[in-house]
């Protein structure tokens, strides 16, 4: 059915009415009706529901309306009333056909058509006839040019954004800006065209820009809705502001896992330019606030763990360089010191250790039960998180980044409360992983306490260890030498004077249950990868390895053992796992891999393993593939791309002839030394001897304490 609207500037003859409403009909349509004149002008013509009075529009709106539209000439009269009746909008919304009845109605017409880009619009009786009769001749044309004419045209957007402004019409900007005018390029150019529309006050600007950019993000135009914030922020001149949306395009850019390099940098440096501007007036709250944006861009989890490279892995110096131009950043970073140096190791009583971390005691396990069982050592324990005094002070990265730069005296009286009995009992205070611990514990002066802080690589991709106030940390573990290299570009204030001293001390690792006799000699076929619970460990690495030992030999397959990866983290986890799942589904079909998942077991599990790969873009060091070769696989190592670039890397922490550049060296090493059983042995022995006497606990436990005891060790 064809919807016919026709429109009155002045009351129609209702001869003439009579006669056009029985012809529209007699082809077809349906007939609706609107114009200045009452509803008794038109009585027997159309039914009620049929017929909008526009004078009754005009007299709802009040006295000043109808005084104002007096003023007006006829044809702008007809519309001021008409734009202003949502029964005339939701008939021209529908209608095929708009017809004028009368030359003040022509104005009318036209704006609506605007609007509704569908609808022919015409001027009289017989040329509306005519419109019908094409779109019943011509069915599949009109199907056609209806299906591409779905939005306004820009013109009408940016009248519309001008009017809701001035009239605080929210529903009508909602459904003229709504995800599904966005789906089409031509909507979404329009919107473009109206948020970057010359004369919009700043604050308008913005806040249309955050309703186009978010119903492009749901019309699924996601590149778009970064776009759009970017380009409006290019034209607010209020820095604040500004730098909110560019801080909201790159957010929105991330969050749909893509990087624009230019975007961040843009947005990171609006953010620390704000921070200098608050921080010189002494505004810390606000410095603050800017520098934690700058932090949470750099250091969003999409650019350094959720993908297989990272920017600050390439070029650390490069990376930071603008926040080491930042006053605000360098305040943070300065050194507050301590009043008095760590007092040496006790002597006639044992060393009282605190151990402490932030939610995450993985790595401690051994490390407490050593010295639960010293007998030079009395040790407690802090979790940070579980303690109802620090876990409040612990979660907030802002007020650690505002004392330190000058603020919060109430935050800094509430650390040392929490924290001044277990620095008070306390010889020596072991903080595990460079996060909320280690930032807590730097906010005091620990008096004569020594504090340990141990870095893992997560951090150094972190924001954490920025606030951390490395003059009050007197000594710095860090897992490997190419993590000790990264660790000082990022941080170069650990080469300055009164600062934390590094070593570098493996992880507490207790290998003798991995020695097991292996399943039998032909497990030397089959290949481990142990934690697969992060894109860094890259398997797509491991399975190029797989098809390329296949080509040559069907027996090769592989064994992963570990939890896959979490689709919920970011939209980067779910684009790598989209290329992941079907390949792995592709392989299992053909009985190439299997999939163990979470096991408690991991040693009994490895006995079903002859050959364990680290396929990583990223280790501090890899428990894993240490466990895995105690265990008589053989070690074959990825050179790890985030540590190329440096002169130490798993070449150097492992023996170089477990390392390969490509997955083809890799296939080589396994296809050499696993085709016959002696080979295999030959190979594997050696270097579970080789990593049982490097990196078993007995051995990096005296490590442990020669830091700790020095000489009572």
């Amino acid at each position: 059915m064809t919807h016919v609207l026709l429109i009155a500037g002045t009351a129609p003859t209702l001869s003439m009415l009579k006669a056009a409403v029985e012809q529209f009909r007699a082809a077809g349509a349906t007939v609706h009706l609107a114009g200045l004149f009452d509803r008794e002008a038109v009585d027997g013509v159309l039914d009620a529901p049929d017929v909008c009075s526009l004078s009754e529009v005009t007299a709802e709106q009040g006295n000043a309306f109808v005084k104002r539209i007096a003023k007006l000439p006829p044809s702008r009269r007809t519309w001021a009333s008409a734009e202003r009746s949502r029964w005339v909008r939701g008939h021209a919304r529908r209608a095929q056909v708009l017809v004028a009845l009368d030359a003040n109605a022509v104005y009318t017409v036209w704006r609506l058509a605007e609007r509704n880009r569908r609808a022919d619009a015409v001027f009289g009786v017989a040329p509306g006839l005519r419109a019908l009769q094409a779109r019943g001749d011509h069915r599949m044309h009109y199907a056609l040019r209806d299906a591409v004419r779905t939005v306004p045209s820009p013109t009408v957007t940016l009248r519309t954004t001008k009017r809701s402004v001035r009239h605080g019409a929210g529903a009508v900007l909602r459904r003229a800006s709504s995800p599904a005018v966005m789906r089409t390029s031509l909507g979404a150019k329009a919107w473009r065209t109206a948020v970057v529309a010359p004369k919009v006050p700043d604050g308008v600007r913005a806040k249309l820009a955050r309703r186009v950019s978010l119903s492009m993000a749901k019309g699924g135009r996601r590149t778009g809705a970064s776009i759009v914030l970017n380009q409006a922020a290019d034209r607010i001149a209020n820095r604040k502001l500004s730098a909110a949306l560019l801080a909201d395009a790159a957010r929105a850019d991330l969050a749909r896992g893509h990087d624009s390099p230019q975007i961040r940098a843009k947005a990171i440096e609006a953010a620390l330019n704000l921070a200098d501007q608050r921080y010189k007036k002494k505004d810390f709250s606000a410095a603050a606030d800017q520098l934690s944006t700058a932090f949470s861009l750099a250091f969003n989890r999409g650019l350094h763990f959720d993908g297989t490279s990272s920017p600050m892995a390439k070029d650390p110096e490069g990376y930071l360089a603008v926040f080491r131009e930042s006053a605000a950043f360098r305040a943070l970073s300065a050194p507050r010191g301590r009043a008095l140096p760590a007092a040496p190791a006790p002597t006639g009583r044992p060393l009282r250790l605190l151990v402490t971390t932030y939610a995450n005691p993985s790595f401690l396990r051994a490390i407490r039960e050593r010295y639960e069982s010293h007998p030079e050592v009395e040790i407690r324990y802090l979790d940070v998180n579980e303690d109802d005094t620090t876990r409040p002070l612990a979660k907030g990265l802002k007020r650690i980044t505002e004392h330190a730069l000058g603020g919060q005296p109430a935050f800094h009286d509430k650390v040392e409360e929490a924290l001044r009995p277990h620095l008070d009992w306390a010889d020596t205070v072991f903080v595990d992983w460079c996060t909320n611990a280690a930032g807590l514990f730097t906010v005091v002066d620990p008096g004569t306490t020594r504090v340990i802080v141990r870095l893992h690589s997560y951090e150094v991709f972190a924001w954490w260890p920025h606030v951390v106030d490395f003059t009050r940390v007197d000594d710095l573990i860090l897992v490997s030498d190419h993590l000790r290299e990264l660790t000082e570009k990022v941080l170069p204030q650990l080469a300055g004077p009164d600062t934390a001293t590094t070593h570098v001390i493996a992880n507490a690792m207790d290998l003798a249950p991995f020695q097991r006799e292996k399943a039998d000699a032909d497990v030397r076929f089959v290949l481990g990868l142990v934690g697969v619970s992060a894109v860094a460990k890259d398997p797509r690495w491991t399975l190029q390895v797989l098809r390329l030992l296949r080509e040559k030999d069907e027996r090769y397959r592989l064994v992963i053992i570990g939890e896959g990866l979490n689709r919920k983290a970011s939209a980067a986890v779910r684009a790598y796992d989209d290329l992941l799942q079907p390949e792995l589904e592709e392989l299992e079909a053909v009985g190439a891999v299997h999939r163990v998942g979470q096991t408690d077991d991991v040693p009994a599990a490895l006995t079903g393993v002859g050959v364990i790969l680290s396929s990583s873009v990223r280790e501090s060091f890899h428990c894993g593939l240490v466990e895995g070769v105690v265990s008589g696989a053989l070690p074959v190592v990825r050179d790890w791309p985030f540590f190329a670039s440096l002169e130490s890397g798993p070449r150097t922490l492992f023996p170089a002839d477990w390392v390969v550049s490509t997955p083809e060296e890799a296939a080589q090493r396994i296809l050499a030394l696993t085709q016959t059983e002696e080979n295999w042995r030959a190979a594997t022995e050696p270097a579970a001897k080789h990593a049982l006497a490097t990196w078993d606990w007995s051995v990096v436990g005296l490590e442990f304490d020669r830091l700790l005891l020095g000489d009572k060790a």
